[in-house]
């Protein structure tokens, strides 16, 4: 039978409490009815069709439920100290579309309906094709050291929690001269904002002249023992010079890269971070969702 695809159900939602404190509403175990979901009962092979029973109403003390594809996220502010957080989430990531820039000599990005309602069927399903480097992603240290950790081997804290957001005045790489002005200290994850977030993403041909992390800049991120290093473009390192040793500056010194951020609308500051990739076995990368929220 079909489950719900495109007007999700109006099915009875439960309040989670994470260790984060934040209230997300989920879906619980009930199979939607024909009534919910907006489908006539659809007969499969061998059975004979159902007719949906009447839903029950519910008790007059009972708030009315809100469907599931209006349900939003809700992070009450919280306070330690001085340390205040900001409700607001940011995304952080570039959408996936067709035509997308990426990588010369990698995949590009594909999706297409493979099933499609508008043609007929009953569901529809999409393909996707893609390189891991693209868009918003993670490199593993598999990425360009050979029998290293891969991406599903990494651990979760390492892009969830507290995260820095510095801008870059050079508009060419960042370089030790530029690192060496903000204090930055181990453990710290970092994301780099640079004038690529402004002048690049809106460009579906990609742009040899980025700016990235030269190999100084990487031998001295490496030396300062940062957690996580994060980038506005395809590469941590360019595309005509330091593009291996600074892989191999930040990777063999178990640094993990996010790449491919958009961070136009993003002030320089400190942030609460969470980026997950997704979980590809023996992987080099990964495609990954990536969010900040202020701290004030």
């Amino acid at each position: 039978m079909i489950d719900t695809l495109n007007n999700p159900p109006a099915s009875t939602l439960s309040t989670l409490r994470l260790p984060s404190r934040a209230q997300v509403l989920f879906r619980d175990t009930n199979p939607p009815t024909p009534r919910q979901t907006g489908l006539s009962a659809i007969q499969e092979p061998g059975c004979e069709p159902k007719t949906p029973e009447p839903e029950p109403e519910p008790p007059p003390d009972e708030p009315a439920h809100t469907p599931i594809s209006h349900a939003k996220f809700t992070f009450p502010a919280r306070q330690s100290g001085s340390i205040t957080v900001v409700t607001d989430w940011i995304d952080v990531s570039v959408p996936l579309r067709n035509g997308m820039v990426h990588w010369p000599g990698d995949p590009p990005y594909r999706i297409h309906h493979v099933h499609d309602q508008k043609k007929g069927d009953a569901c529809t399903v999409s393909q996707v094709t893609m390189g891991v480097h693209t868009g918003t992603h993670m490199d593993a240290p598999l990425h360009f050291i050979e029998d290293a950790q891969s991406i599903d081997l990494m651990p979760l804290d390492t892009t969830v929690g507290p995260a820095r957001v510095i801008a870059i005045d050079h508009g060419t790489s960042i370089g030790r001269a530029e690192l060496e002005k903000h204090q930055i200290e181990p453990n710290e994850r970092l994301l780099f904002k640079t004038a690529n977030s402004g002048r690049l993403w809106n460009k579906d041909a990609f742009d040899e002249n980025f700016v990235f992390i030269d190999a100084s800049g990487a031998d001295y991120l490496a030396e300062r023992a940062v957690r996580m290093v994060g980038v506005d473009y395809l590469s941590v390192g360019g595309f005509r010079q330091d593009a291996v040793e600074t892989h191999l500056a930040l990777l063999g010194a178990g640094i993990w890269v996010v790449e491919g951020l958009d961070l136009s609308h993003v002030a320089p500051g400190r942030y609460e971070f969470v980026c997950l990739p997704l979980k590809l076995v023996d992987s080099d990368g990964a495609p990954a969702r990536a969010i900040l929220r202020s701290v004030v």
